[in-house]
């Protein structure tokens, strides 16, 4: 009752009106029924965008940490999040991980849309990194679709380090369900949950076309930070193509409706909105 009143009341009248969303492929979600929303992660605003262009309620993964908070403001808030979707989960790996997996696997069985964001954590530098194999196993085990979704403009609205968001306009792009049935059975295959996983990323990189890094973002983060606190430069890991050893997508990134000079992106060459190119208001 809560992730409606917030969404209905709260989110979607504000950002529709400040931010002016725009979605493409909206039709490939399904009414009803399983599916795994797995997108690229520019930012900490990318949870709140996505659900306000769905029409169905989304659960996210969120980190444990915000769960555990002591005190009534920590119930409170732990509270909340579960209210609004969020399931925790225990980055530690090992046991906490497949916790995760089977919280996941459990609202998809229920027959709702659960989202995640492969790269585990959000890009440093706007490219797409390398998807971690959680989304796969959650496949494989739930034999849900995965939809690959792009996120496009929303690391200018929040960029790391600000406090205050800047008002741009952002898009979502949402791919045709990726089905895994041909491996199922074999969720705990090394090599099939690594190749699945790649298949993820790269149809998401079809969509967002961002240049791709066959590293995983946090450790990327981490280097990163320690160069800053250094007071070193260091330069950024090189781009790869795409993943799998596959060849990079060609095209410019997709561009809201109305965007002249992008002919794969929402609105063509000419600026005109095409068919499926929605602005997120109903």
């Amino acid at each position: 009752m809560l992730y409606w009143l917030i969404k209905l009341l709260l989110a979607e009248p504000v950002l529709r009106a400040v931010f002016r969303p725009w979605v493409r492929g909206l039709e490939n979600v399904p009414v009803s029924g399983p599916a795994i929303l797995a997108s690229n992660h520019l930012s900490a605003t990318d949870p709140v965008f996505l659900p306000v262009v769905l029409r169905r309620r989304v659960t996210f993964i969120a980190k444990a940490e915000m769960f555990t908070v002591r005190g009534p403001l920590g119930r409170l808030a732990a509270g909340f999040f579960r209210s609004v979707g969020q399931l925790p989960v225990d980055r530690s790996g090992g046991r906490a991980s497949q916790a995760a997996i089977e919280g996941a696997v459990a609202v998809l069985r229920r027959g709702e849309l659960f989202g995640i964001y492969p790269e585990g954590t959000r890009s440093p530098d706007g490219r797409l990194y390398r998807g971690r194999t959680g989304v796969a196993r959650i496949a494989l085990r739930s034999g849900a679709p995965v939809l690959p979704v792009a996120m496009i403009g929303t690391e200018h609205v929040m960029a790391r380090g600000k406090v205050l968001p800047s008002v741009r306009r952002v898009g979502v792009v949402i791919g045709e369900p990726l089905d895994f049935s041909r491996y199922a059975g074999r969720a705990d295959d090394k090599l099939v949950v690594r190749a699945v996983a790649d298949e993820v990323m790269a149809a998401v990189q079809r969509l967002s076309r961002q240049e791709y890094v066959d590293e995983y973002a946090a450790r990327a983060a981490r280097v990163r930070a320690v160069a800053e606190d250094a007071g070193r430069e260091v330069p950024p890991l090189p781009s790869s193509g795409a993943p799998g050893g596959r060849a990079a997508p060609p095209g410019p990134p997709p561009r809201g409706p109305g965007a002249a000079g992008d002919p794969d992106g929402p609105g063509g060459p000419d600026g005109r909105q095409r068919p499926g190119d929605t602005p997120a208001n109903g």
